[in-house]
């Protein structure tokens, strides 16, 4: 995995159940369009309205490849539509990092 994609959530604090739903929706959806799915996080302590998504590729040639793919796919219609229709994500950002790799974890817990 060369490039990380940051996926930086808003969303409303009281939908956050849509929000897990939502992210579980992808657990198949994004390796079969050819994502790497580190995964997806909800808040937990702090800020309650912060949601991340991690999802790896080789390139970003890779990930424009995967975007295609995964809007043409019925899961990933049906998961954009859910969120649209919901409207649980307040604002997303994405960000495209690459790991540091004497840093990166590699299957330790």
């Amino acid at each position: 995995m060369a490039i990380v994609c940051c996926i930086d959530y808003r969303l409303d604090p009281f939908r956050l159940a849509d929000f897990e739903r939502y992210a579980e929706q992808w657990a198949e959806a994004i390796p079969g369009a050819g994502g790497d799915l580190i995964g997806y996080f909800m808040p937990h302590e702090g800020a309650n309205y912060v949601g991340m998504a991690l999802i790896g590729f080789d390139s970003l040639a890779a990930y424009e490849v995967y975007r295609t793919r995964l809007k043409a796919t019925a899961a990933g219609k049906a998961n954009f539509d859910f969120a649209r229709d919901n409207h649980f994500i307040l604002k997303e950002r994405r960000t495209f990092l690459r790991p540091v790799p004497s840093t990166y974890l590699t299957g330790k817990a």
